[in-house]
């Protein structure tokens, strides 16, 4: 009696190379015959499997037949060569230069990525990294990056050439993604790459992924934490002038130095709305960064980038108003973004005199960013929600 064999895999597809092994499979490549397209094709061997992993194989398969890509919201759509400014698409650590620059960029921001997990995949830590955002893309747009040892001490040299290609501050320069996969560490696989099985840089990425697994955690809990307190002690407090939220548990949670970098960023925006409030236009350009972007009632949904819109409010509205106006400041809740940038959100209560000489009462909700430069304070982007005012901004 013959033996019946499927051959509908070997019919459309042409298996060649290893690729990598594991205890139950084999992964080689496979090019489809007609479309010439290549693959990954993963070969389990069957007979090696017990009942239960027979099930478990059964269930990765579905898994994998559910599979998506997903989280497009951070990605941008380039057409052939095209250059522009997209906005930060993407993830800190793995930003390119002429992003962070705010530079036009196109497709070499994908190879400096690429270049960022190659790195990661070979040691199991990022060639970009500190807890500090400002001093992250620091050293991202100097490229200032290393191979040190023990780790890289086992990487081949064509590995770490592809790295530096691929981590070229120049975007022109950038190796591009064809040059790439024409790179003796690709291309001459068997005979440039090394073969042996890298398990401390597996255990380093276990141990980066759990560090960042215990940031957010840490992060989320103190967020929570935070929340819980102001809202059981909100009711207790007078709401005159502008107050810290959750005194209590930022006594637990944060040292002296963090108490005080807090209570100068309400400082600089005690300072910041007393401009807006006095119409001083000159006063308010010294705190705010030259390409700051809003996000206002006033500009019907649209983001307004610079100065000039901002402008008009206090040539010809605020510099003509001698009435007497009063602002508070509710709830504020700061977020340190390490030692050059912080966040602040608070609810604004804006008292003041209308044309006809009776008291008004308007609120806002308003977020604003800042940063630092050359030891001053400056806004980079603020946030306000509410009705449309005369006033506030």
């Amino acid at each position: 009696m013959a033996t019946i064999t499927c051959t509908r895999f070997t019919e459309e597809y042409q298996l060649f190379e290893e690729l990598g092994k594991g205890a139950f499979s084999v992964v080689r490549r496979c090019v489809k015959v007609l479309a010439g397209q290549e693959y990954a094709a993963k070969i389990i061997n069957t007979k090696k499997l017990s009942a239960r992993d027979h099930q478990k194989l059964e269930r990765e398969a579905r898994i994998c037949r559910l599979l998506k890509l997903a989280d497009f919201g951070l990605a941008i759509e380039v057409e052939g060569e095209q250059q522009a400014w997209f906005g930060f698409a993407g993830t800190p650590g793995y930003l390119s230069p002429e992003v962070l620059r705010k530079d036009p960029y196109g497709k070499p921001v994908d190879l400096w990525a690429c270049g960022v997990i190659l790195y990661i995949l070979l040691v199991g830590y990022p060639p970009f990294w500190d807890e500090d955002q400002h001093r992250l893309y620091q050293q991202i747009k100097a490229g200032a990056y290393d191979f040190p040892s023990p780790e890289w001490d086992t990487v081949t040299p064509e590995a770490k050439d592809l790295i530096n290609k691929m981590l070229t501050i120049n975007p022109s320069k950038r190796i591009t993604a064809a040059e790439a996969l024409k790179h003796p560490w690709i291309s001459h696989r068997s005979t440039v790459a090394s073969c042996m099985h890298r398990q401390e840089t597996v255990d380093c990425l276990k141990k980066f992924n759990a560090r960042r697994k215990l940031k957010g955690a840490i992060l989320t809990t103190m967020l929570a934490t935070r929340n819980f307190s102001g809202g059981k002690s909100g009711g207790n407090k007078k709401n005159d002038g502008v107050k810290e939220s959750s005194e209590s548990t930022n006594t637990t949670i944060e040292d002296e130095d963090t108490k005080v970098r807090k209570q100068e960023i309400i400082k600089v925006t005690e300072q910041l709305i007393e401009a807006i409030s006095n119409g001083d236009f000159e006063s308010y350009t010294k705190m705010c960064d030259p390409g700051m972007t809003a996000f206002e009632p006033e500009a019907l949904g649209n983001l307004v980038e610079g100065l000039d819109f901002h402008r008009f409010y206090f040539e010809n509205l605020w510099s003509r108003n001698s009435k007497p106006v009063h602002t508070t400041i509710l709830n504020p809740h700061i977020h340190l973004m390490g030692d050059e940038s912080a966040c602040i959100a608070y609810i604004r209560i804006t008292q003041y005199l209308d044309a006809g000489g009776i008291p008004r009462t308007a609120q806002s909700e308003e977020t604003r960013v800042w940063h630092r430069r050359d030891g001053k304070w400056q806004i980079v982007h603020f946030h306000r929600s509410g009705a449309p005012s005369v006033l506030p901004h």
